[in-house]
């Protein structure tokens, strides 16, 4: 038991690790009304371990810290990721296209007001949420079912004993 603990957690702080280096590195398209976070594309590895989804929580709380967000940006973005990455999980067993919806929809429910009430973003809501939603699906559905693809050949091999 104490094996599978401590991969579940080296696969959790890699994956948080990977999604603070995407976000880093992608910065200049990964704030703003029209973001294009490429390390949402991590929100597809609920479909192959539940260490995910505290690796994306803490890594989208790093990602943001270091990218110089305010603390609303900071705790609700990252709850948006958190509630992609458990409901993702969820729908797993789904076709990956279907299990991918849950941060798609998370954020764009919950980033554009971040952007109006913590960054004074003077846009309309719902510009917003189709500009953020045109992102998240860029990352989520494009992006992140191409790594799912990629990734299911190897999925016994890098994941096969992260399960709690």
């Amino acid at each position: 038991m104490k094996t599978k603990s401590v991969t579940f957690w080296t696969h959790a702080a890699m994956i948080a690790a990977i999604y603070v280096v995407l976000t880093f590195v992608f910065a200049p398209i990964s704030f703003g009304e029209v973001q294009i976070r490429i390390a949402e594309m991590l929100t597809v590895l609920p479909i192959f371990t539940p260490a995910a989804i505290p690796g994306l929580f803490v890594g989208c709380i790093i990602g943001n810290i270091s990218g110089g967000a305010l603390l609303p940006d900071i705790v609700f973005g990252s709850l948006a990721t958190l509630i992609g990455a458990m409901g993702t999980y969820m729908l797993r067993k789904l076709p990956k296209g279907i299990a991918v919806l849950p941060p798609i929809v998370a954020n764009v429910l919950i980033v554009p007001f971040v952007l109006r009430y913590a960054y004074g973003v003077n846009l309309p809501i719902v510009f917003m949420m189709l500009t953020v939603g045109v992102g998240e699906v860029v990352s989520c559905e494009l992006l992140g079912c191409m790594l799912a693809t990629i990734l299911k050949r190897y999925q016994g091999r890098i994941f096969g004993t992260a399960r709690m």
